[in-house]
């Protein structure tokens, strides 16, 4: 039921975050059922990173090295005018509360240039990570936690380069009935080139389904999230339990050599209407208004 709620909705989801957390009655008649509307958190608060935790490879839980993440302008920003060399110290910072079933968004831009020393292949390249280990289990020259990947790409100017792929960091996921072991999936979104801010939403329930949505385009969709393969380092096995279905985790947001800013990061809840079906399809349906 959820994965048919899902398929259903995702591709509607122009959603107004300034909606209010509340349920409010539809009539005051005895009996009649009540309108939900959807319960928006705001992870990122626009003045600080009081509920966020910082792990950058290489450094100590906690260490924001060269002041990588930082609030400027009301915007969370990723920033390297500090690095002399990047020197692959790769960068996560985790909201401190994991999350099962829930609705993510994040509203981004690409700025400046790549740090000295960053892969080619990290060029305007970020990521959401979703169902992640907790930064608490990271060693500390582990380069990405154990996560879900919702990457995150800029265009160059002239070539093709989608946004909302999936990667997966010690994870597989099916798709179409087949276990998905490579370690990227190109999207089927457009390319977004410069410096303009693209709208990214993530719908995730549990070990169920999850849909990447660009600029209210579904643009990707895989089940079954779970443990396995590689293209992590320097992790504790024993968090690794490979085959093992993910059904929750923790949120991050990359440092992986290129500047980015983030002037929204919210999430909707899933989870109270997790067990009734009906329920979810009306948050569902309010959220697509």
């Amino acid at each position: 039921m959820k994965q048919l709620l899902c398929t259903l909705f995702a591709g509607a989801l122009i959603i107004s975050c300034q909606t209010k957390t509340k349920k409010d009655s539809a009539s005051d008649t005895a009996g009649e059922s009540k309108a939900v509307t959807p319960e928006w958190i705001s992870l990122f608060n626009g003045k600080d990173l009081n509920d966020w935790k910082i792990k950058i490879s290489k450094h100590e839980l906690g260490d924001n090295y060269a002041n990588t993440f930082r609030v400027e302008d009301g915007l969370l920003k990723v920033s390297y005018d500090g690095y002399e060399d990047f020197d692959q110290q790769y960068g996560h910072i985790f909201y401190d509360k994991p999350f099962s079933e829930y609705l993510l968004r994040v509203e981004y831009r690409f700025t400046g240039e790549q740090a000295p020393g960053g892969e080619g292949w990290a060029w305007r390249n970020s990521g959401a990570m979703l169902h992640g280990q907790s930064p608490e289990s990271m060693g500390k020259d582990q380069d990405f936690p154990i996560s879900i990947e919702a990457q995150i790409l800029g265009g160059d100017g002239s070539n093709s380069r989608p946004t909302g792929n999936l990667c997966t960091p010690g994870t597989h996921v099916v798709i179409a009935d087949t276990l998905y072991t490579d370690h990227c999936l190109n999207s089927s979104s457009k390319t977004y080139h410069g410096d303009q801010w693209v709208r990214m939403d993530m719908l995730v329930l549990g070990d169920s389904i999850i849909h990447h949505i660009v600029e209210k385009d579904t643009v990707l969709t895989y089940y079954k999230p779970q443990f396995g393969g590689g293209s992590v380092s320097n992790f504790d096995p024993a968090v690794k339990k490979d085959g093992e279905l993910l059904s929750e985790g923790y949120i991050s947001l990359q440092s992986e050599s290129h500047s980015i800013e983030f002037r929204k990061v919210d999430l909707l809840d899933l989870t109270p209407y997790s067990d009734d079906p009906e329920q979810l399809k009306e948050v569902l349906k309010a959220a697509g208004k």
